[in-house]
C-alpha cells in the first residue's frame, strides 16, 4: 500500500484520533492536543500540518512553522510522529520530504529539526534526507509554571 501525503486544511475526528494515538509515541509525557490547539496550527498562515496515510488510516503527522527574521525566513520542522505499528513504510520520509517541498514554496532559506540522540532511525531518516548535524547547541527556557 502506497503512503499518501496531504496538508490538513480542517480538523476533523480523524485527526484528532491520530494525535491522541501518536503524541504519547513521540514522547509518553505528551497527549492530545486540544482541537482547538489543532485548529491553531492548521488556520496559522505561519504553519503547515501534513499527515501521512496509509490506506484510510492517518499513519503519521508533522508540523511545518515558519518565521521571517533579519537574516532570512527560516523554517523548523516539529513533532514528527508515525505510528509504530505502521513504521518501515515510508511514511516519515515522505512526510518530511514534503515539509521540505513546502518550505521552498515559502521561500525558508533553511529548515531545522532537533532530534534526540535516542531516536536514531529518525535520526538516520533526517541525514537520507538532506539535514546534517548544526555546530550549535539548542538553549531551552520553559515559560510556564511546571
Amino acid at each position: 500500500m502506497s503512503v499518501y501525503i496531504q496538508r490538513e486544511t480542517r480538523v476533523c475526528e480523524a485527526l484528532a484520533e491520530a494525535f491522541a494515538r501518536l503524541m504519547p509515541q513521540l514522547s509518553p509525557r505528551l497527549g492530545a492536543p486540544a482541537p482547538e490547539v489543532l485548529e491553531r496550527i492548521v488556520f496559522s498562515p505561519c504553519s503547515a500540518l501534513f499527515t501521512a496515510r496509509i490506506g484510510e488510516r492517518i499513519a503519521g503527522v508533522l508540523t511545518l512553522v515558519w518565521y521571517d527574521a533579519p537574516s532570512g525566513r527560516k523554517a523548523w520542522i516539529e513533532d514528527v510522529a508515525v505510528d509504530a505499528a505502521l513504521r518501515g513504510r515510508g511514511a516519515g520520509e515522505a512526510l518530511v520530504r514534503a515539509a521540505l517541498g513546502h518550505a521552498v514554496q515559502i521561500g525558508a532559506e533553511r529548515v531545522m529539526l532537533t532530534s534526540s540522540p535516542r531516536r536514531e532511525a529518525a535520526r538516520a531518516l533526517y541525514r537520507k534526507v538532506g539535514f546534517k548535524e548544526a555546530e550549535t547547541s539548542v538553549f531551552v527556557c520553559k515559560t510556564d509554571k511546571e
